[in-house]
């Protein structure tokens, strides 16, 4: 059985993929709206947790 490894994104490319600052970022993560890991004292959030950020804003606004 293999599951396969979520890719894991840096700080900057999240800010590039949210269109948000360094700042911004660490706040969702802080403030738990973003997962992250650490790996090595660096900071890395899965892909799959911007989308479901993503996909709970979008369903935050309609």
């Amino acid at each position: 059985m293999t599951t396969a490894t979520p890719e894991l994104l840096t700080v900057p490319e999240v800010m590039a993929r949210l269109k948000v600052g360094r700042t911004k970022v660490y706040d969702l993560i802080r403030t738990n709206r973003l997962v992250s890991i650490k790996v090595d004292g660096c900071r890395r959030i899965p892909n799959d947790a911007v989308g479901a950020f993503i996909r709970r804003q979008m369903g935050e606004a309609a």
